[in-house]
């Protein structure tokens, strides 16, 4: 019997990390107003709200989880009314500090424990990731789910469009034939951002994908993988999940918190899990993209037509000889690229960039060095 087609999946909890200051995309984001609270696909709705949008057909408002940051949690209140609004124990999980994805999808897994029991699935989706394809979405989070209820750690593989060297791989093993679930394999291991070469001899064996960091399993499973690999992480975050619903929670935080291991979940639960039989991969054949930097986002708002894509209001941009540029226009001016083919252009009202999208990845320097500088008011 295949998994349910449409409805809310009973006993899931989708947990949302929305986390990082999105570096590569600066000026536009910012570490007090990062990529997941902005608008970049001129939908009318934000990363972060379109993430929720997905999710909540699959588990309801009242069973999606934010964890972001303290300086962020009004802003993304604001974004969310109808998920930290809601009636019952709050839902948007405000982190003293970053301590990467383990400590924050560890802490929802904790806290639902807590709340709802043995029988709690989760879902971890980044906050800042864009996907076409809602209906696939949904089949390939209902299909994870019925993995993650037989016991595995469970990733989502997104079909590569080509051999990125920006991502991660997952490599798929033989089929698990779980009932509701058939096209779940095992994960025979994962892999971190091979050259191009090694990329495309991946993609030509048919049995590697992208790993975009969505993990589904049961919070109890998930706990005690890290109560294994990292059983000091796992303890702190169960005596912070314990507390966190009471009045000791502030105290217990800053007694805890700042001691917690600092690692991304691929390296403290996927890979050693993966390299014991512990994880499984569902395909994701729906479109997906990180927005990772200016050149990803050109794509973005290109779309099929293959122009510069602009942000903003496209009548006050003029490109001559320069079709592909893109720009992002916050700023109130009028843009004019000549003769710059791949220029991008981000004018916002305290700082302008300009680079090329060959040069997309090194943004990241214009933020340090004006760290470096002493200007955090730009940061």
């Amino acid at each position: 019997m295949d998994a349910p087609l449409d409805g809310q999946v009973p006993d899931f909890h989708a947990v949302i990390p929305a986390g990082g200051a999105g570096t590569r995309l600066w000026p536009l984001s910012r570490s007090g107003h990062p990529k997941f609270l902005l608008d970049l696909t001129g939908s009318g709705r934000t990363l972060l709200q379109a993430t929720v949008d997905r999710l909540v057909p699959l588990t309801g408002p009242d069973r999606v989880l934010v964890v972001t940051g303290a300086r962020h949690a009004a802003a993304v209140g604001a974004q969310l009314p109808e998920v930290a609004g809601g009636a019952g124990p709050e839902r948007v999980l405000a982190e003293p500090s970053p301590r990467d994805s383990m400590a924050a999808i560890g802490l929802a897994a904790a806290v639902l424990l807590e709340r709802h029991g043995e029988d709690v699935v989760l879902g971890s989706f980044a906050a800042d990731h864009v996907i076409h394809g809602t209906e696939e979405f949904a089949r390939a989070v209902r299909e994870g789910v019925v993995a993650a209820r037989a016991g595995h750690v469970v990733t989502i593989g997104i079909a590569a469009t080509g051999p990125s060297t920006a991502f991660g791989y997952v490599r798929a093993g033989d089929p698990l034939g779980l009932e509701g679930a058939p096209s779940v394999r095992a994960a025979a291991g994962f892999t971190e951002k091979p050259d191009e070469e090694t990329a495309a001899a991946y993609l030509a064996t048919g049995d590697y994908r992208w790993n975009a960091g969505m993990f589904i399993v049961r919070a109890r499973v998930l706990l005690d993988h890290l109560a294994a690999q990292l059983p000091a992480l796992h303890d702190g975050l169960r005596t912070i999940a314990a507390a966190w619903d009471g009045p000791e929670r502030e105290a217990t935080l800053s007694a805890v918190w700042p001691g917690l291991t600092k690692i991304a979940i691929d390296h403290a639960i996927a890979e050693p899990v993966a390299a014991a039989g512990g994880v499984a991969v569902v395909p994701g054949d729906f479109g997906w993209d990180d927005v990772g930097d200016f050149a990803s986002l050109g794509t973005l708002l290109a779309g099929e037509g293959g122009a510069g894509g602009t942000l903003g209001d496209d009548a006050s941009v003029l490109r001559v000889g320069a079709a592909d540029a893109l720009v992002v226009r916050s700023g109130g001016r009028t843009v004019t690229v000549v003769g710059v083919p791949g220029a991008v252009v981000v004018d916002t009202p305290d700082a302008v960039l300009v680079t090329t999208r060959e040069h997309a990845q090194e943004v990241k320097a214009a933020v340090d060095g004006w760290r470096a500088r002493g200007r955090d008011e730009l940061l």
